[in-house]
């Protein structure tokens, strides 16, 4: 696939729907050396899934019974909100433990929510009985072309504000976000897969030669948990490094990140920077690192209430 291609079409499509979210450099954290943010936790329903669910809905035709997703919570809020904005209706299925915020977050919306006992596959599991049942278009959280190509504009447009890192550090769930970055950057530069030593697919999928089912576990599963990497993401990760950080160090990234820069995320926002303040990846003298913080959504809602 043409992925710079896609990437550059769907930004063009989704302009005007998704947000540009802003960036900063920091000096701070402890680390002794600069680091780019792009804060995607401002984006649309709190992460950068709203670019993915706008370049899907935009580029497809939507049948009359709507749209369906399964998600942990911040793909289904997307789906929920891009639907809404583009007139269409949509069911999402999500499980227990996308926690109370985010099932808030998707009721908010207005989208016909089901909560399902257990983890994403469960909701996944009837999202699909769903499709099939009703003719709904199934939206799949990270493993297709037109989400893919959706997250690779979050990347895209890092650049075009600026970007000087050599290395992007980004978290991993199911593989959508970082696929994109993958697609994007060719190569031009470093990506760095970082995911909770307790759900943690794509590690477990390089070091086995192929994607496998992983238990899902810890303070950033309700984002990152997916039990299985995408296939779009396992090609285009063949060969990248990847790293896996303690749930102590996600939540003490999460709190500096609140304590330093006053951005509140989730804990698979801090993920990616968790990497950086717990020494799971030193960059080397010189090198130039990036950070995407990639989700907002934390529970419970601190304001809630």
């Amino acid at each position: 696939m043409q992925w710079k291609a896609e990437i550059e079409a769907a930004a063009q499509r989704i302009a005007g729907h998704a947000h540009q979210t802003p960036t900063l450099t920091t000096d701070g954290y402890g680390l002794g050396y600069p680091i780019e943010l792009k804060l995607e936790h401002m984006q649309h329903t709190g992460s950068f899934k709203a670019r993915g669910a706008f370049n899907t809905l935009l580029s497809c035709d939507v049948p009359p019974a709507g749209l369906v997703a399964a998600s942990g919570g911040n793909h289904g809020a997307a789906v929920a909100f891009a639907a809404k904005a583009l007139g269409h209706t949509a069911a999402i299925f999500v499980p227990e433990m996308a926690g109370p915020s985010k099932i808030a977050l998707i009721q908010g919306i207005g989208a016909d929510l089901t909560v399902v006992p257990g983890e994403y596959a469960n909701a996944l599991t009837l999202a699909k009985t769903y499709e099939i049942e009703t003719g709904a278009m199934q939206i799949h959280a990270y493993d297709a072309p037109a989400t893919v190509a959706g997250q690779g504009t979050c990347f895209a447009e890092w650049e075009a504000q600026g970007l000087q890192a050599d290395t992007v550090l980004v978290a991993v769930g199911g593989g959508g976000l970082i696929a994109g970055a993958l697609a994007w950057f060719q190569g031009a530069r470093k990506v760095v897969a970082v995911e909770p030593e307790t759900s943690c697919a794509l590690n477990a999928a390089l070091a086995s030669g192929q994607p496998v089912d992983v238990n899902v576990s810890g303070v950033a599963a309700n984002a990152l948990g997916a039990r299985r990497i995408g296939d779009i993401c396992f090609e285009l990760a063949q060969g990248m490094e990847s790293v896996l950080v303690s749930d102590t160090a996600i939540t003490a990234a999460q709190h500096a990140l609140w304590q330093e820069r006053r951005q509140l995320v989730e804990p698979a926002g801090a993920t990616a920077l968790a990497a950086l303040m717990s020494g799971a990846y030193v960059p080397a003298p010189g090198e130039r690192v990036a950070v995407l913080v990639c989700g907002g959504n934390i529970a419970p809602d601190p304001f809630a209430g």
